[in-house]
């Protein structure tokens, strides 16, 4: 078909394999490039089904996609399958949700971090283990999907951003243009890095991001000249390096094949391209994802109860309790939510940090008592539930302190700690915030010791 048509713009006419798409800007036109397609055609000597052939309508159907004059949106029939679809019970039907979401990947911002959990059931040698982490992960790429924007087409007299952004778990891009509105966004891009590239140090990750964005959006891209966006300032200077070595000189050796200019855009600005990648991982047990700006102890504390290794002790009241959860910026707001007995639709907390994102998704399992949040939660093997307490960020130091080093706590490891947290309290994070407070627990450093031998082996030697 592609031969047949092959005198025909693109500007009348797009091909792909046996579908065709005659697009015009008014009636007369439309009726112009009907005629002049079917005229070639009919000198091909072919037929065309009518059944098949949809004719001067305002909206089609192509290559799975809703066109129209608006832009390009998602096909509401596959939508339907992909919100009735249930939880996979084994690979095979993960790996069949994953092919029929990522057709749809380029609407969906922040896609890569949200099917994370899921991508990483389908690696080589993974137990299949469906959890509460699994289940929030496939109900936020649903919702993902059922509100997905709809992609406005690109002007080839209007400039392209490119906004790029990289973080220790994957990179983001968003291709848009400037309108009339403010910037219409055209694509979006995400990609989870290997464990190679998690190593990179953060100017290198960034320059991945440029280097796999323009890669992705070279048909837009290639022989124009677009702005390229971030919020690290060394890559303002990135084309000035003097003598690059091996793999920053084949990256830079591919940008050379592009016009651009690169805009510095400071991160409280670069919030469209920074969520795409700084999306933490939904995994507690995830060793990548050690969130670097909750290191200043926002960690978590936990209401020590009675452990038979020293007695009870109360860090706080249940008013302080009430009062830190009203005030604390997420829990504040799901608070308001279970008070209205009102769940927000996705496109309301979409644009929320990743905290409001993972406690939206188990809006099923919390619960509000005289005021305080608690969420309910069945521990592995066991037959019951359990309220957790929600602790708010501003107790959360001294409650890790208290389960962790109080007198009597013993000083446990990780695995313990957490343990003895998760039975009474929680909080999105909530492992790895224990884990480096263990880990950086002075008390515990000093009575392990050296991990290494501190003098070399003797080794004899010849003399005389």
């Amino acid at each position: 078909m592609e031969r047949v048509l092959k005198d025909i713009p693109r500007t009348r006419c797009v091909v792909y394999l046996d579908d065709l798409l005659v697009h015009a800007k008014d009636f007369e036109q439309a009726i112009r490039n009907v005629r002049e397609v079917f005229m070639a055609i009919r000198k091909a000597g072919l037929r065309l089904n009518p059944a098949k052939c949809n004719l001067l309508a305002r909206q089609t159907q192509f290559l799975g996609h809703v066109v129209s004059e608006r832009g390009v949106a998602t096909d509401p029939a596959k939508v339907a399958v992909v919100k009735d679809w249930p939880p996979p019970s084994n690979i095979a039907e993960l790996r069949s949700f994953l092919g029929l979401a990522s057709y749809d990947r380029r609407f969906v911002k922040d896609f890569s971090s949200i099917a994370g959990p899921l991508h990483q059931l389908t690696n080589k040698g993974q137990r299949f283990e469906w959890s509460e982490y699994c289940t929030a992960a496939f109900q936020q790429l649903k919702a993902a999907l059922v509100y997905a924007p709809v992609l406005e087409y690109s002007d080839p007299g209007q400039p392209f951003l490119l906004d790029t952004d990289a973080s220790s778990m994957g990179v983001g891009a968003v291709l848009s243009q400037k309108g009339e509105a403010g910037e219409r966004v055209l694509a979006y891009y995400s990609c989870t890095l290997s464990r190679p590239e998690r190593n990179y140090c953060v100017t290198l990750r960034e320059l991945l991001a440029v280097i796999l964005a323009v890669r992705h959006f070279r048909s837009y891209l290639l022989g124009t000249r677009f702005v390229l966006r971030t919020d690290h300032a060394s890559l303002t200077w990135m084309l000035n390096f003097r003598q690059p070595e091996r793999q920053v000189a084949r990256w830079l050796e591919i940008l050379q094949e592009y016009d651009f200019e690169v805009q510095h855009r400071p991160g409280r600005q670069h919030a469209n391209a920074d969520a795409l990648s700084r999306r933490p991982c939904l995994v507690d047990e995830c060793k990548y994802c050690k969130r670097l700006e909750e290191r200043d102890l926002g960690l978590a504390a936990v209401a020590a109860e009675p452990s038979g290794v020293g007695e009870a002790r109360e860090p706080f009241t249940i008013e302080q309790l009430r009062q830190q959860q009203a005030s604390d910026p997420v829990l504040g707001k799901v608070k308001g939510w279970l008070e209205a007995r009102a769940r927000p639709d996705w496109p309301a907390v979409s644009s929320q940090g990743p905290e409001v994102k993972l406690l939206h998704s188990q809006w099923n399992n919390l619960e509000l008592h005289c005021g305080v949040i608690y969420r309910r939660w069945r521990a592995p093997g066991e037959g019951n539930d359990r309220l957790q307490l929600l602790v708010p960020r501003a107790l959360r130091p001294e409650v890790l302190s208290c389960v962790h080093g109080a007198a009597g706590a013993g000083h446990f490891g990780n695995a313990k700690t957490v343990r003895r947290m998760r039975q009474r309290l929680y909080w999105p994070g909530c492992r790895q915030d224990a884990e480096v407070y263990v880990h950086c627990c002075d008390i515990c450093t000093a009575q392990k010791g050296p991990s290494q031998r501190s003098q070399a082996p003797l080794q004899q030697y010849l003399v005389g």
